[in-house]
């Protein structure tokens, strides 16, 4: 059970997904960021990467991407740092709180610039690439993480 009652305008019912690969092994990829363009804009790089992914869902701030990865089937977040209701770095700290989420990888695409708050997410296990990123920079920090994965076989 989801601990957190799902956004404003949010129907609870399953995750939509798109069914992107049906290789044996795959991950499941919640992209998170407060511009709509961004999102389609880091899905289409995971998508085109040719990394074994199942599935790429969207979330506009911390707050629905919580409720999204409580319906569980996620295995990796690419997560942006500055956005309104819940920002990255409180979605960082609930998820690293939370048992049955804390293992999920995360990957922060961002604008920030200041040093101490990037140590401060990768200390909270996070990779980081700056925005704007080239599709490569994005591919190599999910290619680094998805070899820590854990999998399924024939996807979530």
């Amino acid at each position: 059970m989801n601990p957190l009652p799902p956004p404003a305008g949010q129907n609870p019912g399953p995750v939509p997904s798109q069914p992107l690969s049906d290789g044996a092994f795959s991950h499941a990829v919640l992209v998170v960021d407060d511009n709509r363009v961004m999102r389609s804009m880091i899905s289409r790089a995971v998508t085109l990467s040719g990394l074994p992914v199942s599935r790429i869902d969207s979330a506009g701030n911390g707050r629905e991407a919580l409720f999204k990865l409580g319906g569980g089937g996620f295995n990796l977040v690419l997560l942006d740092i500055n956005m309104p209701v819940m920002d990255g770095e409180q979605f960082l700290h609930a998820l690293r709180a939370d048992p049955r989420l804390n293992a999920t990888k995360v990957v922060v695409v961002s604008t920030e610039s200041s040093p101490a708050r990037i140590r401060s997410l990768r200390g909270l296990g996070a990779d980081f690439i700056h925005k704007p990123f080239r599709p490569e920079e994005l591919i190599a920090a999910v290619g680094r993480l998805s070899s820590a994965l854990p999998t399924r076989p024939g996807g979530p």
